[in-house]
């Protein structure tokens, strides 16, 4: 059954039940209805913000409010279910410091990293740890007359780096010399891992076309922290990403919850499909 929040309440109908039983009840759509009690596993894939269109502003902040915490209250609580992953789990991973915390805990090598409104310690920063680039800490849609921009990672010449800095929170990092990327799909207790080569790109989102595929192995010891980070923030999935230093060391960058697996299947014959098939038809068992 595949649906999209954004569906509801128009073409998506919830009616659940909590008792001595437990959580039951159906999900509705126009072609199919599942049982709440008997759902295996859940692929939780990006679904559409929830919107009331018919409604006058204060009318539909609540109405959103309600659906969120009614819809997604009772998806996010069904029993005995394997979420790929859990909405809540993948809203911890979204917080950049945290991961970064985590991954530095855990014996990842991490970039050197601030994050600040403080344009001295900015200006210190980039002394100590040139070449720096700027990140931005959370993906949002941001337009410039009336076209979508995408906000790439990007260095920093130091003369930039100016009061403005105060006016919000920014993320700083040493930029590391890379002679290639790394991205591991993590699909249950499979790892897939592909090297990138993007030549002098330093954001290889920038130009796909501009990207060779390479499948490889992960470096040695590296399955285990990927292990402990799933388990540190309750993941079954993630899209690991890494820079490539010359001498082949893995400098972690982040890890998407929700990441792209796709687009890597097709050049490169990694099972990625298949994995997330087997994943979600073993459920929680």
């Amino acid at each position: 059954m595949r649906f999209d929040s954004a569906d509801f309440p128009d073409a998506l109908t919830l009616s659940a039940r909590i008792d001595g039983g437990g959580l039951h009840g159906d999900l509705a759509t126009p072609s199919r209805r599942a049982k709440l009690d008997a759902v295996r596993s859940l692929y939780y894939r990006r679904p559409r913000g929830l919107a009331f269109p018919g409604l006058d502003a204060q009318d539909a902040h609540f109405a959103v409010l309600q659906a969120r915490y009614g819809l997604g209250g009772v998806l996010a609580s069904l029993p005995d279910c394997l979420y790929v992953n859990h909405p809540h789990a993948i809203a911890d991973c979204e917080f950049k410091p945290a991961q970064l915390a985590v991954a530095a805990g855990l014996g990842f090598v991490v970039p050197p990293t601030l994050i600040t409104n403080d344009v001295r310690e900015a200006r210190t920063f980039a002394a100590e740890h040139g070449p720096v680039v700027y990140k931005p800490l959370r993906f949002s849609p941001y337009r410039q007359d009336g076209q979508a921009l995408t906000i790439w990672v990007a260095e920093v010449d130091p003369a930039e780096l100016d009061e403005s800095i105060a006016g919000t929170a920014h993320l700083f990092q040493s930029r590391i010399p890379a002679a290639g990327f790394l991205r591991v799909t993590a699909i249950g207790d499979r790892l897939l891992s592909t090297r990138i080569d993007c030549g002098e790109l330093l954001d290889w989102r920038y130009d796909y076309d501009a990207l060779t595929y390479t499948a490889v192995e992960p470096p040695p010891g590296l399955a285990d922290l990927i292990t402990a980070f799933l388990k540190r923030f309750g993941l079954v999935f993630g899209c690991f990403d890494f820079a490539l230093r010359p001498d082949g060391e893995a400098v972690f960058l982040e890890c998407n919850a929700n990441g792209q697996w796709a687009w890597l299947e097709e050049p490169t014959g990694l099972p990625m499909t298949a994995a997330l098939a087997d994943l979600l038809e073993r459920g929680a068992a």
